[in-house]
């Protein structure tokens, strides 16, 4: 892939150091996943589109890809930001949203490798400054809906300037300005209408922000099981938000009281990249957030009632200190039934390799990867992985796949000032492993929100169907289970987004299962 993510190289300001999503999805339908790659503008580029291009390589399934951007039409969203992926219409074909700073666009699959930008039609631009995205059902009317998280106010006419104030300072040298210090902006919801146009409820639904935090990843996932899916939202140097769906079209808001707002300690958090995974197989989603350097990313335990901040206690929180997180994953790398961790990571002040930098990394940072104990406890190991996961980088966006479907997960990271990285699983003695794709009915052909959860020996495993992950990104939503030395699933059942069930007893491993909703 001959990408290369365009970003001005000092980042005086704190839009020229944010984007850099990428979405995994297959949108011509052959079966094979295909990498779209976020791109954004400079504040000197800014009033011209095409000085930055966005790219869809589609996957041909021999190791390679082909840059299909042109044909696709997917090239120009302006200054990019972030992508999530849904078959929006249901015709059964994936479709794709990009936010951006001024304006984001929906583009329609038209089954012929081209899209069209219906954005104005669909009524989904939104403005501002967009970041992270994700569509879910969440009043379950059949028809995916779509939430956009919004980071600050900018004015590229009057930025605040480089080095002057005091959120424009770090460790005595001048870096650029915010986002404390500058002014927030409020989250959007779409409410779908059925009829190919959306409406922007978000104020009226109660997860619109008034107190204008600075919305980074989000999450959609049924943290209480009730059926009706809830939204978690990582907020930059606020406090973040766990919004319980009141099943009437509204929704309350609780991070507080069920403690995933801040740290352990009370202290805000620069909440980037989301990822919620049942990691100690409780049958419980807990959630995973990156953040800033010198503050820890945080595991929050789903106890059922309540979520218990216990980074510390897992071994994930010491070894991220130094590091700024973005884009971040539950995964199963190894096959062995328990979902390991990832944190893809980059400073956003390059000025940080002449800094007096206590305890943080320089500028370019190598990744995080933690191994699952199973005794709700992790391993860093990411330098048994040699330097594809040690070599210092600008990360920013990550999504995991399985791009040859060999039943191996890859990953896939959108790196400021370089190239992407597709870094693909080679692990010889990984375990057996199930490959699930749903097929919904309706309108939500890609069952968002489904539950899907496998039992193998000793096993008990659970997968949810999400748009919108990690730090603004797209995880190919077919669902992998690791089965360890299993050789079969005694049993996998889907529950639907709608509450009914399909069960499936004696499964065997290795393969790519299809299940569709009857």
């Amino acid at each position: 892939m001959a990408f290369e993510h365009h970003s001005a190289p000092d980042k005086k300001y704190i839009v020229e150091s944010m984007s850099g999503g990428v979405a995994l999805f297959d949108y011509d339908n052959d079966g094979r996943i295909d990498i779209y790659l976020v791109d954004s503008l400079t504040v000197e580029t800014a009033k011209d589109p095409k000085a930055a291009r966005s790219a869809l390589y589609r996957n041909l399934g021999d190791g390679r890809f082909q840059d299909v951007t042109d044909k696709a039409g997917v090239a120009h969203p302006g200054w990019g930001m972030g992508a999530c992926t849904a078959d929006v219409d249901g015709d059964g074909w994936e479709d794709l949203y990009v936010t951006a700073l001024g304006g984001n666009h929906l583009y329609h699959n038209d089954h012929d490798g081209t899209f069209s930008d219906i954005t104005a039609r669909a009524g989904l631009a939104g403005g501002g400054w967009s970041t992270g995205c994700g569509f879910a059902d969440y009043d379950r009317d059949g028809r995916l809906d779509l939430f956009v998280s919004r980071y600050v106010k900018v004015d590229l006419e009057n930025l605040p300037e480089f080095g002057k104030g005091k959120t424009c300072e770090f460790r005595g040298i001048a870096v650029q300005c915010g986002p404390r210090g500058l002014p927030g902006t409020s989250d959007l919801l779409f409410h779908n209408d059925g009829n190919g146009h959306f409406t922007e409820v978000g104020e009226k639904a109660g997860v619109s922000d008034p107190r204008a935090y600075f919305g980074l990843g989000i999450a959609w996932f049924d943290y209480n099981q009730d059926g009706w899916p809830d939204l978690y939202v990582a907020n930059d140097s606020t406090p973040s938000f766990l919004y319980l769906n009141q099943k009437d079209g509204t929704f309350k808001e609780l991070a507080f009281p069920m403690g995933v707002a801040v740290s352990e300690d009370g202290g805000e958090q620069g909440g980037m990249g989301v990822a919620v995974g049942d990691y100690d197989n409780s049958g419980r989603l807990s959630v995973f957030k990156t953040n800033f350097a010198e503050e820890y990313n945080s595991l929050f335990h789903n106890d059922g009632d309540h979520f218990t901040d216990v980074s510390f206690r897992s071994k994930t929180a010491a070894s991220s200190i130094p590091f700024v997180g973005w884009g971040t994953a539950f995964l199963d790398y190894d096959n062995d039934g328990l979902l390991d961790l990832i944190a893809v990571n980059g400073h956003v002040y390059p000025q940080m390799d002449q800094a007096r930098r206590g305890a943080s990394a320089g500028y370019r940072q190598r990744k995080l990867l933690y191994h699952n104990r199973g005794d709700g406890t992790f391993d860093e190991v990411a330098a048994q992985f040699g330097s594809a996961l040690t070599e210092g980088r600008i990360s920013r966006g990550l999504a995991v796949g399985d791009l040859d479907n060999d039943g191996r997960l890859d990953l896939v990271v959108d790196d400021l000032d370089g190239s992407p990285q597709l870094l693909h699983n080679e692990l010889a003695d990984a375990g057996h492993w199930l490959l699930v794709k749903l097929v919904g009915k309706g309108g939500n052909t890609d069952a968002i929100g489904a539950v899907v959860r496998v039992k193998a020996g000793k096993l008990s495993l659970m997968r949810l169907v999400q748009s919108g992950t990690s730090y603004l990104s797209q995880d190919d939503m077919r669902r992998h289970f690791g089965l360890g030395r299993e050789t079969q699933a005694d049993s996998l059942e889907v529950l639907w987004p709608d509450g009914t069930t399909t069960k499936l007893e004696n499964v065997k491993a290795n393969q790519l299962v299809e299940i569709k909703q009857k």
